[in-house]
């Protein structure tokens, strides 16, 4: 992988500080691909979405969405996980259609209130409406008109919905075929308040949903689980692998070791597009497996996007992201878009951005 930089053209909602370099490769692999990527940091509370206008430009875009952590693409949509809600977002071009020099315009077309449920990873069902892991409450969630969420599933082990964030339940992995949940990951099968805290170490496993049983034993701090090809791919954020999950023999293979606290997974034609965060300095974070393997190989943590070949294991390509960047949280995959967008809510965009769906009757909207 070459350490060259590319061009980046950039724009977006005024922010702090951040810097975003990418190796030489990084625009090609996109424009091969065809694809763009949608990518979340919390710690600032953004969305990049980055695309590739030729081989050796990349396009960034961000918006600023309070403490933004699960993003997930389908059917011409984005789910967002927001601090106290979950946005859907629809892209409003037709194919071919191009608006102020953007192939693909995200727009939000609607959000379900939560309140700060913590919620992680997010999913979009078949009928493009969103599924969420609710961390706080220890549950997979639906959104609601009505409640702030409705609870469809909780792991056997947590024995009441309470807002205690007992077993740091965080990713999602939805069923390639149907778009149904499949798996979860959650750092520990503690049932105490903020349980998992303690047992960090070891202690991480994977669900399956359809099962409603443990799959997956030993792990440290698992998140974006993701199913691609029929296999289950997970991050073991703590010691910062890629790995397989044999879910017949219940262990965890891992594929490549990558520099920094991994998570955030998107899988695309036998490659893996992997999130890196720097360390944090606080007891959660501290004294993880991670940190003496960075010590023994003698690398640096970094905050990055690596493009990893399945079949070797190999870092082909990367786009690092710095300044006040320290975190990222989740990668979605967004087919066919080179330069995309995503109309924020600050600085009045969604203000100018207004379109007319099919006429309909008065006849039509009224109850028979």
């Amino acid at each position: 992988m070459s350490d060259a930089t590319v061009q980046i053209r950039s724009g977006g909602d005024s922010a702090p500080p951040y810097q975003v370099e990418a190796s030489a490769g990084f625009a090609a692999w996109l424009r091969a691909q065809d694809i763009a990527l949608a990518v979340t940091t919390y710690q600032i509370g953004k969305v990049f979405l980055v695309g590739a206008e030729d081989e050796r430009q990349l396009n960034v875009t961000e918006r600023t969405f309070e403490r933004c952590l699960g993003i997930a693409a389908g059917g011409g949509a984005l789910a967002l996980a927001g601090r106290n809600a979950i946005y859907r977002f629809s892209n409003i071009l037709a194919p071919g259609q191009v608006l102020e020099g953007h192939d693909a315009v995200y727009a939000p077309m609607a959000a379900w209130y939560t309140g700060d449920v913590f919620a992680h990873d997010v999913g979009l069902l078949p009928d493009g409406r969103p599924v969420f892991v609710n961390t706080m409450f220890s549950c997979l969630a639906a959104v609601d008109e009505a409640t702030s969420f409705r609870p469809a599933w909780r792991p056997s082990f947590i024995t009441r919905l309470a807002p205690q964030d007992r077993c740091h339940l965080n990713g999602l992995a939805m069923e390639e075929a149907t778009g149904r949940p499949a798996f979860v990951t959650a750092c520990a099968t503690t049932d105490t308040p903020r349980g998992w805290a303690e047992q960090r170490v070891g202690q991480g496993v994977v669900i399956d949903l359809a099962r409603d049983s443990v799959v997956c034993t030993g792990l440290t701090m698992p998140h974006s689980p993701r199913l691609h090809d029929g296999r289950l791919y997970v991050l073991n954020a703590g010691t910062g692998e890629l790995g397989l999950v044999d879910t017949g023999a219940g262990r965890f293979h891992p594929l490549a070791f990558l520099p920094g606290f991994a998570r955030g997974l998107a899988l695309h034609r036998g490659h893996a597009l992997v999130g890196l965060s720097l360390p944090r300095v606080n007891q959660v974070f501290a004294g993880l497996p991670l940190d003496d393997r960075l010590k023994a190989e003698g690398r640096a943590p970094e905050c990055a996007v690596l493009v990893v070949e399945l079949a070797s294991g190999r870092v082909l390509h990367c786009m690092r992201l710095g300044g006040i960047v320290r975190e990222l949280y989740d990668i979605a995959i967004l087919p066919g878009a080179r330069r995309p967008m995503l109309v924020g809510l600050a600085q009045g965009q969604i203000n100018r951005l207004i379109s007319a769906g099919p006429p309909t009757t008065l006849a039509a909207l009224l109850p028979r």
